[in-house]
């Protein structure tokens, strides 16, 4: 069994990444985490710059979820793709053919403080009002079985 698992290094992505293994462990799964570092919308130095910055720390979150796989006993690949989430990992789906693509809801709290609440909170409604999120872009078209865990 494949199982791909979006990944960002976040505490909902942590904690699905747990819930994954606990509930597939019986099935013995390679399981695979895919990282989208998302490219920056003009090419300054500066976002060169946060754009690497961005892409180091994805790997390093990436390289510690395959830790923790590996620690369980599961075997475990990473892949890290750049572009925009929604459709880099819906093109990893049809590369890869996974069994199931699991991805963590959306977290209402983000992980910072007042400030960054309110900044989540802002771009999450835009997100809505213009992309729709992740989740429900992925329900739209992958060609796998989703699996959206809550926080």
């Amino acid at each position: 069994m494949k199982i791909m698992v979006a990944y960002d290094g976040s505490r909902n992505a942590k904690l699905a990444l747990v819930q994954v293994v606990t509930l597939f462990r019986p099935m013995s799964p390679l399981i695979v985490l895919v990282g989208v570092a998302e490219n920056p919308r003009d090419t300054t130095d500066a976002n060169e710059d946060l754009f690497q910055e961005e892409y180091r720390e994805l790997k390093a979150d990436l390289e510690e979820g395959v830790d923790v796989i590996v620690k369980e006993g599961l075997e475990a690949n990473l892949i890290i793709a750049e572009g925009d989430p929604r459709k880099m990992l819906l093109d990893a789906t049809k590369r890869l053919s996974p069994d199931i693509l699991v991805i963590a809801r959306h977290s209402q709290k983000p992980d910072g403080g007042f400030i960054a609440q309110s900044l989540s909170y802002f771009v999450d409604e835009l997100d809505y009002m213009t992309f729709g999120s992740v989740s429900s872009f992925l329900a739209r078209r992958a060609e796998c079985p989703l699996l959206i865990l809550p926080s």
